[in-house]
């Protein structure tokens, strides 16, 4: 097929290369513009745009794709269809429909659950036990349109949406290529979505990853691995920020006496931090506001105490 693919960051690499190895034509890769990005604010192109100037694809980058100039750009291509990856902005009419099999999404996750914009962050953030991919024929909603094809993938105890996004980028390739077959054949059923099963995958803010300590210590875990590496967890020591780089549920740790927040120290192993439902989080990674990445023992050996409050 001709495919013209939509698509930003490093997550659609992977679409592009399954479509590569499938032998579809790729007559153009449509990427957000370059960002300042870093320290330094150096302009910074998209992932996209870097592996289709390695291959000579041709590579459009516009501000606004709701103009109708894209469109035309499209349309003068002639591919017989639009494949979406983690683009980053939102299709009209004139785009969804200009090719003759329309657009399709490579979406993460299982939809309906975690329309939006990071699916794979509030999988994780949720504690689910299972995530996956969709294949969609996109409609002017938000991820609303029909099911072509879904895979399912487990959500490892130690994943973070870090880890888990570059398994998900493999598998939605591979669903891709498999979709487009058995689109080419005229042998998909489209699947009508239940909305009532729909759940949003907002997007995140930095204030997400502040820690309640009010919280059980398994939501608090699982919201910072899913919450990696951004927005992170993060509380306050004593007016000071202190991120919150690992930690587990302590169910085999005591639960320190006092409110939600109260730390304690467990020799050789870390911080235990009471929670919500009288549950313990041991944290054994930290890094205070102006010094490195350090263990929560040598912050505690540091402020010479073997007691302290967090969220303060």
């Amino acid at each position: 097929m001709r495919i013209a693919f939509l698509g930003t960051p490093a997550f659609a690499v992977a679409a592009l290369d399954a479509l590569e190895r499938a032998g579809h034509a790729l007559v153009t890769v449509v990427a957000q513009p370059d960002r300042p990005a870093g320290r330094g604010q150096a302009l910074r192109e998209p992932a996209t745009k870097a592996w289709a100037r390695a291959r000579g694809v041709p590579v459009l980058q516009p501000e606004k794709v709701r103009d109708g100039t894209l469109a035309a750009a499209l349309r003068a291509l002639a591919p017989d269809a639009l494949v979406v990856a983690a683009y980053g902005r939102i299709l009209g009419k004139d785009l969804l429909t200009l090719a003759p099999h329309g657009a399709l999404n490579v979406h993460g996750s299982l939809l309906p659950r975690w329309r939006g914009a990071a699916p794979i962050q509030w999988a994780v953030a949720e504690g689910e036990r299972e995530t996956g991919v969709t294949i969609m024929q996109m409609d002017e909603g938000l991820d609303t349109g029909d099911v072509l094809l879904q895979r399912a993938l487990e959500i490892g105890e130690d994943d973070t949406s870090e880890t888990l996004a570059p398994r998900l980028a493999a598998l939605g390739g591979e669903a891709l290529v498999e979709a487009l077959r058995l689109l080419e054949a005229g042998a998909l059923v489209p699947v009508r979505q239940d909305a009532a099963q729909a759940t949003l995958a907002r997007i995140l803010e930095k204030e997400d990853g502040r820690i309640a300590w009010t919280r059980p210590a398994r939501r608090i875990s699982d919201r910072l691995r899913g919450f990696t590496p951004w927005p992170g967890a993060f509380t306050t020591l004593e007016g000071r920020t202190l991120k919150v780089l690992e930690a587990r549920p302590g169910a085999d740790v005591a639960t320190p006496a006092g409110e939600p927040g109260e730390a304690e120290v467990v020799p050789g192993r870390g911080l235990a931090v009471a929670c919500g439902g009288g549950s313990a989080l041991l944290v054994t990674r930290v890094q205070l506001e102006g010094r490195p990445a350090q263990s929560a023992l040598d912050l505690a050996n540091g402020l010479r105490r073997k007691r302290f409050r967090l969220g303060t």
